[in-house]
């Protein structure tokens, strides 16, 4: 709405705005989508919310499957997040990928939508493994930043922040946020959109870790750990043509009340 008030929130997107890493799937996943929903719900009790995300979906798929469900909501804002996925194939198209990103943009505001959307973090700086891929990070950033002036679509900057890749921030594969991230990114959100009480808290760094930092043949034995644990059920995916997301739909697919307000904690 033009005075600011968001009334009809639809998110679009893959794990992350899903919620993976904040909850699970037996007792459900909350997630930075709904944290931002719940803020919403704080000032405007009337909001109503969907969350179209899947984990897994490429940024076509998001936009194959996600924008006509999205526009047919008539949301008056909306969230648009993707193309980590993208980036972490080997052939990995930046025109390509943020193409599909300005198409949801353009699509979204230009049917009357607020718009926002995240920078992405280097990877690299969470996975050792992953430091080739700092630069197509940067690429990506760049163009959702043009694409983003070019509709008029709020850019959060998240990707410069130290804080952003203080390890407890994430969960334990390193690629989903863990509940104290998906925080962050909710009031990161709620700053650029002026909710009530929102500030720039979530940009300071956390208190400092009492657990000691891994060097050596300790860090080294990590680094395998969790190649063991999560690149390589990743690449078996890959390899048999599979995605996490498979056979799995949106949670939440159409406007519903928010109707459980939790306090959100960044710290």
């Amino acid at each position: 709405m033009s005075d600011g008030t968001f009334l009809r929130y639809v998110a679009l997107g893959d794990s992350q705005t899903e919620g993976v890493g904040d909850g699970d799937d037996t007792l459900g996943l909350r997630g930075w989508a709904d944290r931002l929903a719940e803020l919403l719900a704080r000032a405007h009790p009337d909001v109503r919310y969907a969350n179209l995300a899947v984990r897994g979906r490429l940024a076509g798929q998001v936009r194959a499957g996600q924008l006509a469900p999205a526009l047919a909501l008539r949301p008056d804002l909306a969230s648009v997040v993707a193309g980590v996925n993208d980036l972490l194939r080997p052939r990995f198209d930046v025109e390509e990928t943020a193409g599909h990103l300005e198409a949801m943009f353009a699509g979204l505001t230009g049917q009357g939508a607020r718009v926002v959307t995240l920078t992405f973090p280097d990877v690299g700086r969470l996975i050792p493994l992953a430091r080739p891929l700092g630069s197509r990070v940067e690429a990506l950033n760049e163009r959702i930043r043009e694409a983003g002036r070019r509709h008029g679509v709020t850019v959060v900057e998240t990707g410069h922040h130290p804080v952003v890749t203080d390890p407890r921030l994430w969960s334990a594969d390193r690629l989903h946020a863990a509940p104290l991230g998906h925080a962050r990114i909710a009031a990161a959100v709620a700053q650029v959109l002026d909710l009530p009480g929102s500030d720039d808290s979530w940009t300071r760094p956390l208190p400092p870790s009492p657990l000691p930092v891994r060097v050596g043949l300790r860090a080294a034995g990590a680094e395998l750990r969790w190649a063991g644990a999560f690149l390589g059920p990743w690449l078996g995916r890959r390899l048999r043509g599979r995605s996490s997301g498979d056979g799995r739909r949106a949670k939440r697919p159409e406007l519903s009340p928010v109707t459980e307000v939790v306090e959100v904690t960044t710290e």
